[in-house]
Order: structure tokens, then C-alpha cells, then sequence
């Protein structure tokens, strides 16, 4: 996702509702975000699919990497053989 251009990116209700299908092309050729105001204020922020989609992944990493470091200064950690026992016996129970 690319920086928003305020000249270009920053749309007022009313135009987006008069030249949607135009600020959806520039969404998606821009790859830049696409923020939408109400009464002068920011009311909404468009992206695409695929930036959604970014933003997702990157949220569960953030949050499985703070969570890993959570366990490791709790002291909730497993020694790797210990692990790989535990996942040796898993997969031949389960087979």
C-alpha cells in the first residue's frame, strides 16, 4: 500500500458517491488508499482486497510474535526435544 497523495486521495462523500466507479479504478491502479469524508471530517478508508488482505496477515504475525515473546518472559517454553517427542507421538497416534 502506498503512501495517500491528500491532493488526490482525500475525497468528500458526496464526489465518491458521484464518481465511484472512477475512484475504484484509481484505488486499484494507485494501490494508494482512499480516504472518504463526511461534513469535512475523515469518515472512511477504502483499500483493496488485497491490501485488506495484507493488513490481516501482518496483524496475526504481530500478534503470534507477541505472543510467542509473551510465553518466552513467562517462562512458558519447551525444550525442542521435549517438542519434537510431543509432535513424534501426535502424528503416530493419529495415523
Amino acid at each position: 500500500m502506498k503512501p495517500i497523495n491528500t491532493a488526490e486521495d482525500i475525497v468528500p462523500l458526496a464526489d465518491f458517491k458521484a464518481r465511484t466507479s472512477e475512484l475504484f479504478r484509481q484505488l486499484k491502479e494507485g494501490r494508494r488508499p482512499l480516504i472518504i469524508t463526511q461534513n469535512g471530517k475523515p469518515a472512511a478508508v477504502v483499500i483493496t482486497p488485497e491490501d485488506f488482505d495484507r493488513l490481516q496477515e501482518r496483524e496475526r504475525f504481530v500478534e503470534a510474535v507477541s505472543s510467542g515473546l509473551d510465553d518466552s518472559e513467562t517462562g512458558r517454553l519447551v525444550e525442542d526435544e521435549a517438542l519434537e517427542r510431543e509432535l513424534n507421538d501426535e502424528l503416530d497416534t493419529s495415523s
